[in-house]
């Protein structure tokens, strides 16, 4: 690889540990890649917050950098295992909370915006189409690449902390043109409204495809809470970073030959297949976070009411600000449902709490059943209020 001046100075080590150890790490990952030279970021989000996940060595990790590592862009977090200020009222340990506490300490010293959400695009850190970033959550990097045009990799924990340090990442993958071009034609058959039916879809295309790049004709329009639900089912069942809805999202690209159709029928089998037999005792909303929009129409709807049941909310903290400044929390909690900021169903520590969540997403779906061995329901987004109260 080709390196500048002062890349080559980060990896003789002229300038901190971390940095020559964080521009170490993106060297070896562009050769594994065939990377010719690094370019520049403008932000990172760096997913692997949850204590759940890191254990004791992911945070001793970290605090070893936060020594003397400092980041040189707009740099969030995904979420964590717990909301930082009212964890106690979801039911997460003193334990638990104080090892999370540490994990958020340590990325706080090296000068990371501690914002932990899976939405960073809904709270500041948007790219502008055709910025270069560094992204880790497979949602926010489909939607990333797909709705606003910037170019992200799929980063892993380690190679995301790198490129916060550096404001460096290897030119490949996603970042090159010759990458983003579609590779199969969906030809949507479908009346396709809610975020759970764009869940379904992506289900059902991520199956089919894989990590190809599909190019989707006869969707008439897609608001961001649905576009964020297709970004976080299709990146799940399927793991592509990236894909194309005609007259809708902003990349260009060619039109592919291969070309697959998913019809009305397809939508209802999926549907079933995400929908168990049980009795719901956890529901949740905000996989991925929460929009405002939603809030409101949550708020309005529980308005008066009471849950029945365990309800999480699950929101930006920024957002759930601007949402308490509108009125629109006082409503909810009134109802007992819970707003969980920092946090989510799938990234908690809840396994063996709850035996049947239903929720609009389907990547809350499978994350219930392979994280946390739930049964699960699908429902649209107005059910799953109705389920709150019934």
């Amino acid at each position: 690889m080709k390196l500048t001046q002062e890349e080559q100075q980060m990896f003789n080590g002229e300038c901190s540990k971390s940095e020559q150890k964080a521009m170490q790490i993106l060297v070896v990952l562009g050769k594994i890649y065939g990377a010719e030279k690094m370019i520049s970021v403008t932000s990172v989000q760096i997913a692997g917050v949850s204590y759940s996940n890191l254990g004791e060595a992911g945070l001793e990790f970290l605090e070893k950098i936060g020594e003397d590592g400092r980041v040189k862009v707009l740099t969030t977090l995904n979420p964590a295992g717990m909301d930082l200020e009212n964890y106690k009222s979801l039911g997460i340990s003193e334990d638990f909370a104080d090892k999370q506490r540490k994990v958020i300490d340590a990325f706080k010293k090296m000068g990371v915006d501690v914002t932990c959400t899976c939405t960073p695009y809904l709270i500041g850190n948007k790219p502008k189409k055709g910025d270069h970033i560094a992204w880790s959550e497979s949602s926010a990097v489909c939607y990333a690449n797909s709705v606003l045009g910037a170019r992200t990799n799929r980063e892993g924990g380690p190679s995301a902390i790198a490129a916060a340090l550096t404001g460096k990442t290897p030119e490949y993958g996603m970042h090159l043109e010759k990458n983003r071009q579609a590779q199969v034609r969906v030809k949507v058959e479908a009346e396709m409204k809610g975020t759970e039916r764009f869940g379904l879809l992506g289900k059902i295309v991520g199956e089919k495809i894989g990590n190809k790049i599909p190019y989707f004709v006869g969707i008439k329009t897609a608001s961001t809470e649905e576009l964020k639900s297709l970004c976080a089912s299709i990146a799940t069942y399927g793991g592509t970073a990236m894909f194309h809805i005609e007259g809708i999202t902003p990349n260009q690209t060619s039109i592919p030959i291969e070309q697959i159709t998913v019809k009305e029928d397809h939508i209802l089998k999926a549907e079933v297949e995400l929908n168990d037999q049980c009795e719901v005792d956890f529901v949740s909303i905000g996989c991925p976070h929460c929009t405002l929009e939603e809030i409101m129409k949550i708020s309005n709807f529980l308005r008066g009411k009471k849950v029945t049941k365990e309800a999480w909310i699950t929101v930006a903290r920024p957002i759930k600000k601007r949402a308490e400044d509108l009125g629109y929390i006082k409503a909810i909690e009134d109802s007992g449902a819970k707003i969980a900021c920092d946090t989510c169903c799938v990234v908690a520590p809840i396994k063996g709490r709850f035996k049947c969540l239903a929720t609009d997403s389907a990547k809350g779906c499978f994350y219930g059943v392979g994280k946390n061995n739930f049964k699960v329901k699908i429902m649209s987004f107005e059910k799953c209020l109705e389920e709150m109260v019934r």
